[in-house]
């Protein structure tokens, strides 16, 4: 597989749809069941609460994954994402509600960083209740 988007007709500041994922302590119990992380402050809210979080909170993890699906989605191809950084600013609180939490995810093309080996730097912006929940969020993906 290989990305559909040609680095020839990408620029820096190119952006890419935005997109919002939901996310609900159904999600996280699957998540966890998936990563075998079953820290209990991503499931017991008693727990959660007791060690001084708000309430239930994402995977670090699994947050990071929702985000980078706005670039793979992109491309075409998730083998297209050479590296991926992030920093964890601030937690995903999940309720326990029908609605559970939001990640809206947008990103835009930071930088042409090799014209040979037709790589980008793409710039993530991952927001939670209206905070910027993952910081310095970089990829570098390589364009057809």
């Amino acid at each position: 597989m290989s990305a559909k988007i040609s680095y020839a007709d990408v620029e820096v500041g190119t952006e890419l749809p935005a997109q919002t994922f939901p996310v609900t302590r159904a999600t996280l119990v699957q998540y966890a069941g998936a990563s075998g992380d079953f820290n209990p402050i991503h499931w017991n809210e008693k727990f959660a609460v007791e060690v001084g979080l708000p309430d239930v909170i994402a995977h670090g993890m699994f947050t990071m994954a929702e985000a980078i699906r706005v670039v793979t989605d992109w491309t075409g191809d998730p083998g297209a994402v050479v590296e991926y950084g992030v920093r964890f600013t601030k937690p995903v609180v999940v309720p326990n509600d029908d609605k559970g939490a939001e990640i809206e995810v947008s990103a835009k093309v930071a930088a042409k960083l090799d014209d040979e080996a037709r790589t980008v730097r793409v710039d993530l912006t991952a927001m939670s209740a209206g905070q910027k929940v993952l910081g310095m969020s970089r990829a570098v993906v390589r364009l057809g």
